[in-house]
């Protein structure tokens, strides 16, 4: 009988034992949790003194707004790099901040454009170019976009205005003061670039 109690006493002390070690984890795995959460809120939370009176604003979740910063980003380049005046040293200026934010490819469509011509023709003609995004389609999944946009050649005999459609690849990268958003354009080609009017000026 002693024999008896002895053992149930060790089951039972065991049991206690056990129990309390799963409940010690239990809770440790919680307040770390809990402990994570909160310093990643915060992370989220900056204070600006206002006097000497300290304000809370809060930080927005990055990824929330990054589809937003990679349409700017698209917008900026296409901007940059077809929006032009006739003046060498204005486009030059544009096309190098332009450079910043795409890679190679962006590099060959300059190049080509530049043997082909065709800032030579905008100086010529005294061409001013405006490009307008009408829509930008983003796959974040994939880091793809498509870019749709009408580009108006002012010339002195004409006005034209084209439908530019291209596509490409978007890579983060650290952000400068070359490219605020830190995106990257991959792989950027024209897939459309065709006249949709050509309206002649009266020059007399």
């Amino acid at each position: 009988m002693i024999i008896k109690n002895i053992e149930a006493k060790i089951r039972l002390a065991t049991f206690l034992a056990g129990g309390s070690f799963v409940a010690a984890v239990i809770i440790s795995v919680t307040a770390l949790a809990y402990a994570s959460r909160q310093a990643a809120d915060a992370r989220k939370s900056i204070y600006i003194l206002a006097g000497n009176v300290p304000v809370q604003a809060t930080q927005t979740d990055m990824e929330l707004n990054r589809p937003a910063e990679y349409r700017a980003d698209i917008d900026l380049f296409h901007s940059l790099f077809f929006s032009l005046t006739p003046d060498d040293k204005y486009i030059e200026y544009r096309l190098k901040k332009a450079m910043y934010l795409v890679d190679e490819s962006g590099v060959r469509q300059y190049n080509n454009l530049k043997e082909n011509g065709y800032f030579n023709s905008i100086l010529s003609s005294s061409s001013v170019l405006t490009l307008t995004t009408d829509s930008i389609s983003l796959d974040i999944q994939r880091n793809y976009f498509r870019y749709y946009g009408k580009l108006k050649i002012d010339r002195r005999s004409s006005t034209v205005v084209r439908s530019l459609i291209t596509e490409g690849y978007l890579k983060d990268i650290p952000r400068s003061d070359n490219n605020p958003h830190g995106v990257l354009i991959c792989n950027w080609k024209t897939l459309e670039n065709k006249d949709l009017q050509d309206v002649p000026k009266n020059t007399l």
